[in-house]
């Protein structure tokens, strides 16, 4: 019995170092331990760590998008210099939008999640931080001049996040009916 345990912990233990070296290795023994419900052999410490990492990817992504949209609808309402001009954030925004509701009809639950105040607030301080760099680039810094008189930094932002959720996903500043 001992040594059938001593050769169980070895089993794990490489599967723990498989994890390191060759994850899609690792990934396919894990698939196949759980479908034999070889469940002793599994790695549950990197297994339940990836499962919570997956989880978080698409939260990631759409507040990733939720950035794109914010920074592109304030740009819009801020900064926009010419009556032609802007037009690019549109379909930028437009085309996160289409992927967001595609990851929600997916994964209705990180809709949820999306909307949560924390989640709207991350997206806004990147979307901040977009904006600090598109006013750095040189074609933006006379933009820069005009309405901070310097190269503005998260200070001269709001805050607090300027936009709901609702308007992240339907707010369109530019039609005129």
């Amino acid at each position: 019995m001992c040594l059938n345990l001593n050769s169980m912990e070895l089993k794990v233990k490489s599967l723990k170092e498989l994890y390191e070296k060759d994850f899609y290795l690792w990934v396919q023994e894990n698939l196949r331990l759980l479908k034999n419900k070889e469940y002793e052999l599994v790695d549950w410490e990197n297994l339940l760590e990836e499962i919570e990492d997956m989880g978080r990817r698409y939260l990631d992504s759409v507040v990733s998008l939720m950035a794109v949209i914010m920074e592109h609808l304030y740009k819009w309402e801020h900064f926009r210099y010419k009556e032609y001009a802007g037009h690019g954030w549109i379909k930028s925004i437009n085309n996160a939008r289409k992927e967001l509701r595609t990851i929600f009809k997916r994964h209705p639950s990180v809709e949820v999640k999306a909307q949560e105040k924390e989640n709207i607030q991350t997206a806004w301080e990147l979307a901040v931080y977009s904006l600090i760099d598109w006013f750095k680039e040189p074609k933006n810094q006379d933009l820069a001049k005009k309405y901070f008189g310097k190269l503005p930094t998260e200070k001269d932002f709001p805050q607090e996040c300027p936009y709901t959720f609702q308007q992240v996903m339907e707010y369109e500043p530019w039609v005129k009916l």
